[in-house]
């Protein structure tokens, strides 16, 4: 669900609305698996213990004045403990950045498209009436699904309200944790679950499909009609529900497709590339579709995840719907490939630039710093390279008589050195 690179789910909204009228209860095919057990929370410095238990007693009355019970909350922050584990990871950060063309050969891996095509057979009733209702094909849920964990398999094993309250109290997003955690508060006092069953990531994702509590709040939907959104029993109804509609009131259309795949003319423009540029005409430029076929209706724009030695896509609002779900263009793209492939439809045909090394995150963060002391970029130094980078990227290679493809590598590095 999204803040960047750490791939949390959902946009961090909240306000209390479900929607969608209930249906009958459709049980899902095979087995009921064994109730999950909360992972153990490893021993905190008394220090640390010590000053999240006065945390939990001052923010009483914030948690309170947002409409939270006392009963709701002293039944729920007696779990409240000081996680190691959940601070340790919040500031950790990867050395080196996962290519594009790695992380798709994971997110659209065999097994996962032969996984997404059993859920398929299984759940084939509820997801056609779930794509019935909200418009969303049923191979886009499926995909979520098994992007965000692994088709329920990787839900997340932490009890939410510690780990909330601990990155609440210590973490480096403590204001907008500490709304996460009034979120958690109302989803139990609405009776949707209970303190001890509500599981999830160390950053407070949950469910089949690792919504944020503010994102439930706005969109979490009781399928079933069993007076519950549940998103975190072996059930995944209410979870892909509630996917289709998150993707749908984000600005889905139904009957559309989210993009494809294109070849570029040799004499293209490269300064068009990225989502900043939105056309309708591409196809007077001689942008053609991969495998043939007319291009998607509509305007959109065409992006190189990995530049112009690389695929090219072209991306309509659809696309920018699941962006709004994980604000990642390769996470969308995951969806988009794995939904593919989950349909039987074709995967990536173009090839990746593989031979290329990855840079290192003080690398990341020299361009960066080397963008904005040219001019180019005034975004944060973080080493993470969102659209803002690559569009910085793309101004400073145009500057330079390069290839505008936006796309970072040690070449650039050295050019900007240079």
């Amino acid at each position: 669900m999204s803040f960047p690179k750490i791939l949390m789910s959902t946009a961090l909204i909240g306000a209390l609305a479900a929607c969608g009228a209930p249906m009958s209860r459709m049980p899902v095919s095979g087995p009921a698996a064994a109730p999950v057990t909360p992972a153990a929370i490893p021993p905190a410095s008394p220090g640390d213990e010590a000053g999240l238990q006065r945390f939990v007693q001052s923010f009483r009355s914030r948690a309170l004045s947002s409409g939270v019970s006392a009963a709701t909350y002293d039944n729920a922050m007696r779990l409240a403990r000081y996680n190691p584990d959940v601070i340790r990871l919040d500031r950790k950060q990867a050395e080196f950045s996962r290519p594009v063309w790695l992380y798709l050969d994971s997110a659209v891996s065999d097994s996962r498209i032969e996984t997404g095509r059993q859920k398929n057979a299984q759940l084939s009733r509820t997801l056609s009436a779930i794509e019935g209702r909200y418009g969303v094909p049923r191979e886009i849920v499926l995909a979520v699904w098994g992007m965000e964990s692994n088709f329920g398999a990787n839900r997340g094993k932490m009890q939410i309200i510690p780990s909330l309250t601990t990155l609440a109290y210590d973490g480096r997003r403590g204001e907008m944790f500490q709304n996460q955690l009034i979120a958690a508060l109302r989803i139990l006092q609405a009776g949707d679950t209970d303190p001890e069953h509500m599981l999830g990531s160390w950053a407070g994702a949950m469910g089949h499909t690792q919504f944020m509590p503010t994102s439930y709040l706005e969109y979490a939907v009781d399928f079933t009609g069993d007076g519950r959104r549940d998103i975190w029993s072996e059930d995944p109804t209410d979870a892909l529900a509630s996917t289709a509609a998150y993707l749908a009131r984000n600005g889905w259309q139904a009957g559309q497709p989210w993009g494809a795949e294109v070849q570029l003319p040799a004499n293209f423009n490269m300064s068009l590339i990225g989502k900043g540029t939105r056309r309708s005409d591409w196809s007077s430029l001689g942008v053609r579709r991969i495998g043939g076929g007319a291009m998607p209706g509509g305007s959109g724009s065409i992006i190189m995840p990995a530049g112009a030695r690389g695929p090219a896509f072209f991306i309509g609002d659809n696309f920018r719907s699941i962006l709004r779900y994980n604000n990642s263009d390769n996470y969308a793209l995951g969806v988009a490939f794995l939904g593919e492939r989950i349909a039987g439809r074709s995967g990536i045909q173009g090839s990746w630039p593989r031979n290329d090394r990855p840079l290192s995150t003080s690398e990341r963060e020299e361009i960066q710093v080397r963008l904005r002391q040219r001019g180019f970029y005034d975004g944060e130094i973080d080493g993470l390279f969102g659209s803002g980078t690559m569009e910085a990227v793309a101004a400073f290679q145009r500057s330079i008589g390069a290839t505008p493809d936006g796309y970072p590598t040690s070449i650039l590095l050295g050019q900007l050195r240079g």
